[in-house]
């Protein structure tokens, strides 16, 4: 079976993997503002899916497996510099690019103290809800036809995302808008969010250092260093 099928038989009905729409970057944020719920729960659906019989953390490999035994394991060799491929010696760009030595280790340091709380948050994340990616109609459905990020992490991990993509929208204050409407509690939720938006995002800044987006790491470090402002003012 191919890794999308057995994520397929993961999901329930609701979560669809070849949606019909626009994409969700279309939106514009009053648009978004009027239909966020929708994004929610779709992704809370995710989060839902039947996970019985898979093991670990971290992205599915080819073979829809997930490689790691803890969620710390998981993120903290993320970071690893001896991996063959494309990050093999990747901290050589803290001299070669603008990815700010100080900066990423502050953030890592940031993660690693809060990986204990996501410790144990085992759910089927999409790991790529990213709005450029997403597709919608605006008004009664959100897919997602992109699972090649996917895994098993904490589901914060995906609305993480969200917020990383576009922080002007207020992603998780207006999820603890949508929780507290919905009767829903999530245990430490304030460190567990940090803690995927740490990792998120200073991996997603090394990312757009090493193909020398500046404006895009700007953006990134400025959203990175605000949000725990954000998230201590819930």
């Amino acid at each position: 079976m191919s890794k999308d099928n057995i994520i397929k038989s993961m999901l329930s009905d609701q979560v669809s993997m070849t949606p019909n729409g626009f994409l969700a970057d279309e939106l514009s944020p009053v648009q978004f503002a009027e239909c966020f719920e929708l994004f929610f729960d779709k992704i809370l659906e995710i989060s839902r899916s039947d996970i019985a019989g898979v093991e670990g953390y971290g992205e599915f490999n080819e073979d829809c497996k997930a490689e790691y035994s803890t969620c710390k394991e998981f993120l903290i060799d993320t970071f690893a510099e001896d991996k063959e491929g494309y990050w093999f010696n990747w901290r050589e760009m803290f001299e070669t690019t603008v990815l700010e030595r100080e900066f990423f280790e502050k953030y890592f340091k940031e993660m690693e103290g809060r990986i204990r709380y996501c410790e144990g948050k085992r759910y089927l994340v999409n790991n790529n809800t990213f709005f450029e990616i997403m597709i919608t109609d605006g008004k009664t459905m959100v897919g997602f036809p992109d699972w090649s990020r996917s895994g098993i992490c904490d589901f914060l991990l995906d609305f993480a995302i969200l917020d990383l993509n576009k922080p002007y929208l207020k992603i998780p204050e207006l999820l603890a808008e949508y929780c507290s409407k919905r009767d829903i509690v999530i245990p430490d939720f304030k460190e567990r969010f940090l803690c995927m938006a740490y990792y998120k995002g200073i991996d997603t800044l090394r990312w757009h250092a090493s193909i020398d987006d500046t404006e895009s790491c700007m953006s990134i470090m400025k959203s990175i260093s605000q949000l725990k402002d954000r998230i201590n003012a819930l």
